[in-house]
């Protein structure tokens, strides 16, 4: 769940600091209050576009940080782990700075990463559902992505069908560039050869530039070195002798540190000194006698950082960027020296290929019927709770080329009102059907998708009376499985939350800025009560926001 949401600097938002809680939370004010512009800071802190307009006029930058706390065994948990990032205790902390130089920086638990990551593990904690979900819907092309979300158990069968999808693929392409054009193909094969023989006569090793480097760096300065070392010898232990003048103050002092403390303490640090100076005398003697002039060796290291900058030039800005590179186009020599083989193989192979992938694509088409279907009846009973009895919900398929995504083609059609004809969910459904649609269809997928905050942004827009009521037991009945924050101008959806913060904005000083208040009881009544009546609240409206609450918390 979504624990903590700090906000600096963001649009009409000088500094909001909020502490959330489990199940659900409703947030109401009037308009333009700042309701939407808490949920575009979670939608940035999830990944999404930022923009220099978000940062509040006068600041330079707007920051943002949310806390996180979700179970050790989360996805979340593991995105993070397997790139590095410790969050084995469960803590998930997202942080977001933006610039009016149009430059963002992003942290997860403290660690920089670029914006992707922050996305991928965004992903994983906010599920963002506001009046746009419509222009999902909408698409007919994110249909078979809907229905696939809802198809969780023919994931594998989607996987071994990409694979071979991707394997297909790979050999037609080999086959058609070998078909293109047989010179090129020869050129392509010869470049391709000559670039992997010179990589691997090189023989390259992961850090030996850094080491050759090094290593030449010693060389070129040998003589500095020899001196500095034959000098200090010297120092230590020649015409000055530093070491028998030492060693004989040693003796004195020991002869009169019985004497008195400091006179020990003395004594001690000189002994201490002695035999140092004794270890380091050792040491420089050692190095000096072990270090030689080797013109050769200079040369050879010289030769083999040449022979790594050629290769760095053609290949690749480091010696671990060129291997990669060598491994790559090994990869593609051997296809195509297999392809150059046998034409007639290849062919054999392709088609084989093909066929596999098509066999599959039609067992992953069998498997996404059946779960159509119970799609279809899921959502039935999703909209019949939503007063929406009447309208039926049917999941289309034709059938399309072989694609990554199979062979499908899907779309949602709805029949709205008895006797007229099923049409395209698109053209057919209006505003607040849409509405009560995508609700449904997120009730069904919260129980699937395993997010840790959902998002609700405005999308009981357009209903009132029974429908109002039925939509926020919904949203409820969503937030017994995930913690749910919505957006709301409905009292019946407000009533039915376990918490309620209210928002409104104020002018201080010439500048408009978002202030949070978390109702408590007497509070949360007026505040129904002014959702009930608008400006004006009556003891009327406030006693029949008090039975509202009464009655949804009831209905809880």
């Amino acid at each position: 769940m979504l624990q903590e949401l700090e906000i600096h600097d963001f649009a009409i938002i000088e500094q909001l600091n909020v502490t959330f809680h489990d199940q659900m939370t409703v947030l109401t004010g009037e308009t333009g209050a700042g309701k939407s512009i808490i949920i575009d800071a979670l939608g940035l802190l999830a990944g999404g576009r930022g923009r220099s307009e978000f940062i509040r006029k006068g600041a330079s930058k707007a920051v943002l940080r949310g806390l996180f706390v979700v179970p050790t065994n989360a996805t979340a948990v593991q995105e993070l782990m397997d790139r590095g990032i410790p969050a084995s205790d469960g803590e998930i902390l997202l942080e977001r700075d933006l610039t009016r130089t149009g430059r963002n920086v992003c942290r997860v638990n403290g660690t920089l990463v670029n914006l992707a990551t922050l996305r991928a593990v965004g992903e994983r904690l906010i599920d963002i559902h506001g009046q746009n979900e419509h222009q999902e819907l909408m698409r007919p092309e994110t249909h078979l992505g809907l229905l696939d979300e809802y198809a969780r158990e023919t994931r594998q069968l989607r996987e071994q069908y990409q694979a071979a999808y991707t394997d297909y693929e790979q050999q037609q392409r080999a086959l058609n560039q070998r078909k293109k054009d047989e010179q090129a193909w020869a050129q392509q094969l010869d470049m391709l050869d000559f670039q992997v023989k010179e990589i691997e006569a090189a023989h390259l090793k992961p850090g030996e530039e850094e080491e050759l480097a090094a290593e030449k760096e010693r060389l070129v300065n040998y003589q500095a070195i020899h001196d500095a070392l034959e000098h200090s010898y010297q120092l230590l232990n020649g015409q000055a002798d530093v070491l028998g003048n030492l060693g004989t103050a040693m003796d004195e002092l020991e002869q009169v540190a019985q004497y008195s403390d400091r006179l020990t303490q003395i004594s001690e640090t000189v002994n201490a000194a002695f035999y140092s100076l004794q270890d380091v005398e050792r040491d420089i003697a050692d190095e000096r006698d072990d270090s030689a002039w080797d013109e050769g060796r200079l040369d050879e290291i010289e030769q083999r950082l040449d022979v790594i900058h050629q290769l760095k030039r053609k290949y690749g800005a480091s010696v671990s960027a060129v291997l990669e590179y060598y491994e790559k186009i090994k990869r593609e020599l051997a296809t195509m020296q297999e392809g150059d083989a046998d034409l007639q193989s290849l062919e054999q192979g392709v088609k084989a290929a093909k066929e596999k992938a098509t066999s599959l694509a039609k067992q992953l088409t069998a498997a996404r019927k059946k779960a159509a279907r119970r799609l279809e009846q899921a959502v039935h009973a999703e909209l019949a709770a939503l007063y929406m009895d009447k309208v039926v919900f049917e999941v289309r398929f034709r059938k399309d080329e072989l694609t990554l995504s199979g062979q499908d083609g899907v779309e949602f059609y709805v029949q709205t009102n008895p006797g007229e004809e099923m049409g395209p969910l698109a053209k057919i459904a209006s505003g607040g059907e849409l509405s009560r649609i995508m609700l449904a269809l997120k009730t069904i997928f919260a129980h699937r998708k395993n997010v840790t905050s959902i998002i609700f942004d405005e999308v009981d827009t357009g209903v009132s009376g029974r429908v109002a009521q039925a939509i926020a037991e919904k949203i409820h009945q969503i937030a017994t499985n995930s913690q749910v924050l919505c957006i709301t101008h409905l009292p019946q959806v407000a009533s039915i939350a376990q918490h309620h913060y209210y928002i409104e904005k104020a002018v201080h000083a010439g500048r408009t800025t978002t202030h949070l208040t978390v109702l408590n009881d007497t509070q949360r009544v007026d505040e129904i009560a002014r959702m009930l009546a608008g400006s004006t609240v009556t003891p009327l409206t406030q006693e029949h926001a008090r039975e509202m609450l009464a009655a949804m918390q009831k209905e809880k």
